[in-house]
């Protein structure tokens, strides 16, 4: 039967696709006409917001933000609405998401789904008979269960079922080598065109404008942060513009001379025709998720609609679009099929859905989608291009169009973000990303789309980029390097005896002991770490210290002094957490977190801009290498190599001095993360290696030695060293987070946030982050995990870290956010 339909399904991939057998479109064509383009209307010539591209996400942002008031939406599709990814996608719908963040996002998208037909009066053909996700290895079903923990933050349903229970939900199933399933009651699939139209339907009635076809031609910003946006039409003058072109948006960055790291993806799906066993149901299966053999399998009127993700080496992805660019008249094309590519999948599907096997196939779809190089989105104003914001990559655009037009609807109304979604951050990409890292690293994500998703998971696709350090070669065969925001950073080194390299597991792996090892020896003699991969910025002109105060909630340290500052939102929240060192009269050194680079960066150019500040800044991160030395011993080893005095007295705690070490001149502070006796020693990239050695060479008889970011994040957690994007973030205000120590309220300048937190001091917490300790076995939390009390979720972990000094009694620390009315909650965890 495998080889028989092998045959057919060869022979069908030859045949004139008929576009109406694709989901829902049959049910829709025509329905366009009753919603005419805003063309047959004269044009507006100026928008307060002006969205490229009338795909789902464009169209949902334009429905967000006129139904949030705004007056001016203008949205400008080359094509027809749904044109380009949009219009052939399968429409799965899911609660379900790995990340506590995007939870949100799915969660927000099915509520509106459910209601929008009745908004709107536009169908929208939106089916929930739910999901499951079927495991068949004892793997995952520990990945199930690690997922179970990170559930019902969002109060959304989630169950790890039994097999029998599997087949009386999908009573088609075969059972045999099924182990367990999760299942996510609400889950389904919606008509993506009728879903779109919807939208759009909602948009014009809170007035907005949709333009098509009309084409962008030309973008030009001007002095003033607007922009003028060139058309078919005539220009329209925009206070912003936001680009919604899926696989076209890589050509809109191009007219402003911006590279977007995105690859066209061919997808492809089958779709079958009337099965008898399926008609014989009496309500509708769930959507089926068949993570080994990596496809999804769902109902299609009375026959199965399968969509396999293939192995990364046998995916195609469209390679001349990426080099040269879409052929101008692709919109609602389609690719030709390539039925070999996928055989390992459909049989894998056969084996677990029988009815399969005598299916007969009526359509195969194989269209474009686009991917980034980490399959999620980038979503938010990019760095360095004054007020243009991007919604692109979207390889889940159907389920993440709904919450992606809201929350870029509350960001650009209220000027934040409603909640922190850094991993979407379009500013995670960087010069370092280039067309040969992005093919290869998109390559993988696509091919592992279904693979097990452990804790602290390492990809390898397309490392290392050009961003390594001086030091890179000497460490990389001693170590375990983690990747970095394009860096290469070990995380830990191996000895003698150690297993090495990456072992991924949801239970204690082979890092464990190394990485106590490594926290010991800091904490009895000495040790050093490339922390080459900070971002690292200049500030200088006459007005970088009123810039800085303005948005740090900290007093400015002296020349030739360090502290910690915070960057509000004018609601209070935590924007980012930066080293801020005063080098010299007017020039000041900011340092922040790998992951945080232009995040953070992006928005200290935009409020320099806006405030009319005179300013240089400069990121230097590229050019500037730093090494840490930490431990009761690291004086010692400093001294051997410097005339300078690193005494106590004479270089005190949060002091930054240049120094000449071993001949090389740098910049020292006198500061570590672990919360040792530490100097952090920022230099020249290509002084790295040098100094690196002079250290070792000058600390072999203090017993110095590697230490690698695990070991540091240990080490600073036992310090209640709070660290950006996990203590705190977008989420948490800045009380909340325990930084009172670094907010200065009754500082003179008036910094963005100030009063916010007055407000938030004068009427209490409800919430704080709070320390405790956990008894456990060789399962550790790692991090977003749910706590119950009484039959509810009432807080989560943020972090955990390996406790050294309680090594013997093998407890855990970690921290939590838990409602102050609560405060019980500690003992009553007994943690």
């Amino acid at each position: 039967p495998v080889e028989s339909c092998s045959s057919v399904v060869r022979a069908l991939a030859l045949q004139v696709r008929d576009l109406s057998s694709i989901p829902g479109r049959g049910r829709n064509l025509g329905k366009e006409n009753k919603q005419p383009s805003s063309l047959k209307k004269r044009w507006k010539d100026t928008a307060e917001t002006l969205i490229i591209g009338g795909g789902c996400v464009g169209v949902s942002l334009a429905y967000h933000l006129a139904k949030a008031g705004m007056k001016d939406v203008v949205l400008l599709e080359k094509s027809e609405l749904t044109a380009g990814s949009t219009w052939h996608a399968a429409g799965l719908t899911t609660y379900f998401h790995p990340g506590i963040n995007l939870k949100k996002i799915h969660d927000y998208s099915i509520k509106l789904y459910e209601k929008l037909e009745e908004e709107t009066g536009q169908a929208v053909s939106f089916h929930q008979p739910g999901s499951i996700r079927i495991a068949c290895t004892p793997t995952r079903v520990d990945e199930f269960h690690y997922q179970m923990t990170r559930a019902n933050w969002n109060v959304t349903q989630q169950f790890i079922i039994g097999p029998e229970k599997v087949q009386e939900l999908f009573p088609l199933i075969n059972i045999d080598k099924v182990l367990a399933g999760l299942h996510n009651p609400g889950d389904g699939h919606i008509d993506p065109y009728s879903l779109t139209m919807a939208l759009a339907a909602g948009a014009r009635h809170y007035g907005a404008e949709l333009y098509y076809p009309a084409p962008v031609t030309d973008l030009t910003p001007r002095s003033d942060g607007t922009w003028d946006v060139e058309t078919s039409n005539g220009v329209i003058r925009a206070n912003r513009i936001v680009n919604c072109a899926g696989f076209w948006a890589c050509e809109v960055g191009k007219m402003i001379g911006l590279e977007h790291p995105l690859v066209p993806v061919h997808h492809q799906y089958i779709i079958t025709s009337t099965i008898p066993e399926v008609k014989a149901l009496k309500q509708e299966i769930p959507v089926i998720r068949d993570l080994d053999g990596s496809y999804y399998l769902r109902q299609e009127r009375d026959g199965l609609l399968f969509g396999p993700y293939e192995h990364q080496e046998k995916m195609k992805i469209q390679e001349s679009w990426v080099t040269d660019g879409v052929p101008p008249g692709f919109g609602k094309e389609l690719f030709e099929s390539d039925l070999d590519r996928i055989m390992d999948n459909v049989e894998a599907a056969m084996d677990l859905v029988p009815v399969l096997k005598e299916a007969d196939i009526i359509n195969v779809v194989s269209g474009p989608i686009t991917y980034t190089p980490d399959i999620l989105p980038m979503l938010g104003p990019h760095q360095g291009v004054r007020n243009y914001w991007v919604a692109i990559g979207f390889a889940y655009g159907i389920i993440h169009a709904g919450g992606v037009g809201k929350y870029l609807s509350d960001w650009i109304m209220d000027g934040e973000p409603a909640f922190d979604l850094i991993e979407l951050d379009p500013n995670r990409y960087g010069k370092w990303t280039t067309t040969k890292y992005t093919i290869e690293k998109a390559r993988e994500s696509y091919g592992f789309n279904n693979i097990v998703g452990y804790p602290k998971e390492e990809r390898f696709g397309g490392r290392p980029t050009e961003r390594i350090s001086g030091v890179y070669e000497t460490l990389k065969s001693k170590s375990s390097m983690g990747f970095h925001a394009g860096w290469e950073q070990p995380h830990w080194f191996y000895k003698p005896g150690d297993k090495t390299g990456y072992r991924p597991s949801f239970r204690r792996t082979n890092w464990f002991e190394p990485v106590h090892r490594e926290c010991k020896h800091v904490m009895e003699k000495v040790g050093v770490m490339d922390l080459t991969p900070f971002g690292k910025f200049t500030v200088k002109g006459k007005d970088s210290i009123k810039l800085l105060d303005h948005l740090f909630a900290n007093v400015m340290p002296k020349a030739g002094h360090i502290n910690i500052s915070h960057m509000i939102t004018a609601r209070g929240q935590v924007y980012a957490e930066m080293t801020i060192s005063h080098l010299s009269e007017g020039e000041f050194l900011l340092v922040t977190g790998s992951g945080s680079e232009l995040h953070d960066l992006r928005y200290i150019e935009e409020k320099a801009i806006s405030g009319g500040y005179e300013v240089d800044i400069q990121n230097i991160t590229d050019e500037m290498a730093v090494l840490g030395v930490t431990g009761p011993f690291a004086r010692k080893v400093l001294q051997k190599l410097t005339k300078a005095d690193l005494s106590g007295s004479a270089f005190k705690f949060l002091q930054c001095k240049p120094v000449t070490l071993a001949g090389i001149h740098l910049n020292a502070m006198r500061i570590s993360f672990t919360g040792e006796l530490g100097w952090e020693l920022y230099l020249r990239q290509q002084d790295t290696a040098a100094l690196y050695n002079a250290i070792m060479e000058a600390g072999q008889e203090f017993g110095i030695d590697n230490f690698g970011a695990y070991a540091m994040n240990s080490l600073r957690l036992e310090k209640a060293f709070r660290v950006w994007g996990t203590e705190m973030n977008l989420d948490t205000n800045a009380f909340e987070a325990g930084l009172d120590y670094f907010i200065k309220l009754n500082k003179p300048a008036e910094f963005i946030g100030k009063q916010a937190l007055r407000k938030i001091k004068e009427e209490g917490l409800q919430r704080k982050l709070v320390y405790l300790t956990l008894q456990t076995d060789d399962i550790d939390p790692e991090g977003n995990e749910s706590i119950w009390h009484q039959g509810k979720v009432s807080a989560r972990i943020n972090k955990w870290l390996y406790s050294v000094r309680h090594f013997e009694t093998s407890r855990r620390r970690g921290k939590r956010y838990i409602k102050c009315k609560d405060y019980y909650i500690i003992i009553y965890f007994a943690i």
